[in-house]
């Protein structure tokens, strides 16, 4: 097995000069991350029940002093405050716990209790959070929930702090933007198999912590890997202007969707004059297209959104907050940081398109733009977690879609066959390899990359290809200061070395599939259907709730399997009687009599329908292949 190599003599020099160019002498996010202080959680690991660690924030001790050269100094910076972890108080009578996950958790005290705001991505994560929040400011109960926005990293952990009980008893509100439901199961569970196993890449979850390894994401840490809970909402808000008192504590609202999230909002609480800001401003330039995948997302809405909260909310606010790391403190500063951040995504929106109506491609407006030297030297405009280059394309593709207007690349190969011709062009593998030796000598990592793929997707088990591959996407790791190219470049030289991880961590789970309505439950059977296996098939079953007034047509025919909820009046081949709770049933894949009676779900007509609509199923794969043509055991 090939074993990590040291930093080039390229990158050594890349990041002394990297240390001159960039403002390190400005300590004030230090300060910023420090201020308000109050206690860590030591040790600072995280166990579920069974004893298996979901959260280790001391495996990234080693961040401190100055950046070695495998490391990117800006990067090194962000992950040194990133990587602060404990209880801090925001103002009195607002508190949050940073470093024990991805997100922040916030706790603003009521009359009575608190309000908890972004509740993590796992159960054990938040109660531990929430515990070390009650140990320094009293055993208060929990009076209310807020999610911020449909991403799991801001709901994932709500049983950790509150429980099912205490909200349908109406104790515990949950507040949440409108259509928050939708979008956070549709999310984890549509191409879910798909954005877990890049997530993989993204987080790097697999890899090793270290000066070689993972040091951090840009906006956190890493993912904790605990139990993915739900509670949905029992307030949705829909309304810039809405207001709430919750536990006494009155909150006014800003929607702000199609932004970081389809269902996202700020809020800001005239008591303690705080804003949150979700995730709309953090101290980072964030994802227009994230790398796991997901919709692209709308820069121009986004800077518009700040602006209106700046409108809205500055002449009265002393700070602002958010759900990643650290708040900012005094009118002043608050409206330059939001000020910051909203032209640096309305700058890339309006050169982007500026240089694509002069007929220049995302690739190339990528290479081309520049940003200006204030929003340069911002720290917060760094593209620690989204990028100046990969947000560019994004925009490209929000407005032009995959196509760049060039007949050749209209109709191209698929990956394999076009690495196949490449390489058997440039004169065979080993040429290849030689060729690329020489480049990578030079330096020249991104080249490399680019014709070493050809040859691993040509010839997977060509040694000397995979390993130079790895070598490079290390170096090109090294270089980095985007944490999730730097995991991504990581996490493919680990599996050209030792093959496939997998995916480390799902983020689908009960609660989010008992979450689905039935439209978005028959949705996602629908994707699963192998369309040519199912060519021949012409199958129907009713599907009929015991506890509510729904009734829906199923249809399997030419390979897609449509729905209806229209009453009918002819028998379909089978009935399904089950109570809403039993809808994930069908998910599940087990029809036997015993599953079906344990699920409470009755069957009547012809029994072996349901089977063959099953037989036609085919579930995503998580252990698809990356970086190599297909997968490791084939």
């Amino acid at each position: 097995m090939t074993v990590s190599k040291d930093p080039s003599q390229f990158i050594a020099d890349q990041q002394r000069a990297l240390r001159d160019r960039w403002p390190f002498e400005d300590t004030q996010d230090f300060e910023d991350a420090s201020h308000g202080f109050i206690a860590r959680l030591d040790p600072g690991v995280v166990r579920a029940a069974d004893g298996r660690v979901v959260w280790d924030g001391d495996s990234y001790s080693f961040l401190t002093g100055e950046a070695p050269d495998s490391v990117n100094p800006s990067l090194w910076r962000q992950s040194t405050l990133a990587a602060m972890q404990g209880l801090f108080e925001v103002v009195e009578g607002i508190y949050q716990v940073r470093g024990l996950d991805l997100s922040n958790v916030t706790f603003v005290e009521g009359e009575t209790g608190v309000i908890v705001i972004d509740p993590l991505i796992s159960a054990e994560t938040a109660a531990v959070a929430l515990a070390l929040y009650r140990e320094h400011r009293g055993d208060r109960p929990v009076t209310g929930i807020i999610y911020t926005h449909s991403h799991i990293d801001h709901f994932g952990g709500v049983k950790g702090v509150t429980t099912q009980d205490e909200v349908d008893s109406g104790r515990v509100p949950v507040l949440a933007p409108e259509g928050f439901v939708e979008h956070a199961v549709a999310e984890n569970v549509y191409a879910g198999t798909a954005m877990a196993r890049r997530a993989g890449y993204m987080y790097g979850a697999a890899l090793e912590r270290g000066v070689r390894g993972q040091v951090g994401t840009g906006l956190g840490q890493t993912t904790s890997s605990g139990t993915v809970t739900l509670i949905q909402p029992t307030i949705e808000v829909s309304e810039t202007g809405h207001t709430e008192i919750v536990d006494g504590v009155p909150i006014e609202f800003q929607m702000t969707p199609g932004t970081e999230a389809p269902a996202e909002m700020h809020f800001y609480f005239p008591t303690y004059r705080a804003l949150c800001l979700a995730e709309n401003a953090t101290h980072n330039l964030h994802n227009l297209l994230t790398l796991r995948g997901a919709l692209v997302r709308d820069p121009n809405a986004w800077a518009k959104y700040l602006t209106e909260a700046i409108d809205l909310f500055a002449g009265r606010t002393d700070v602002a907050f958010a759900s990643h790391h650290w708040p900012t403190w005094g009118r002043d500063r608050i409206v330059r940081f939001l000020s910051v951040q909203r032209d640096l995504y309305a700058y890339l929106h309006d050169q982007t398109l500026r240089m694509l109506n002069q007929g220049m491609t995302g690739p190339e407006i990528a290479e081309a733009i520049e940003l200006p030297p204030a929003l340069e030297q911002a720290w917060s405009t760094h593209g620690y977690y989204g990028s100046v280059s990969h947000n560019v394309k994004a925009i490209y593709q929000r407005y032009m879609g995959w196509f760049d207007g060039n007949p050749a690349h209209l109709w191209q190969h698929p990956p394999v066959e076009k690495a196949r011709r490449y390489v058997e062009f440039m004169g065979g593998a080993d040429a290849v390899v030689e060729k690329a030796q020489a480049s990578f000598d030079a330096g020249d990592y991104r080249w490399v990359a680019e014709v070493l793929s050809h040859v691993v997707f040509a010839e997977q088990q060509h040694t000397a290809a995979r390993d130079l591959l790895a070598d490079t996407f290390e170096q090109l790791a090294y270089g980095s200061e985007n944490g999730t190219w730097r995991n991504f470049y990581l996490s493919g030289a680990t599996e050209l070395r030792r093959g496939s991880f997998g995916t480390p961590a799902a983020t689908s789970s009960a609660d989010i599939l008992a979450a689905l309505s039935p439209s978005q439950l028959f949705d996602a059977i629908a994707i699963q259907v192998d369309g040519p296996r199912a060519w021949d098939e012409d199958l129907s079953i009713d599907v009929a709730f015991t506890d509510a007034d729904d009734h829906y047509r199923l249809r399997l025919a030419n390979g897609v399997l449509t729905y209806s909820g229209v009453a009918r009046y002819d028998d379909a081949d089978a009935t399904l009687r089950m109570p809403r709770a039993a809808l994930p049933f069908l998910a599940g894949g087990s029809v036997t009599p015993e599953a079906m009676a344990q699920a409470g779900v009755e069957l009547t007509g012809d029994a072996g329908v349901l089977q063959r609509l099953l037989s036609v199923l085919s579930p995503g794969d998580p252990d698809f292949a990356i970086v190599t043509a297909e997968r490791e055991d084939s």
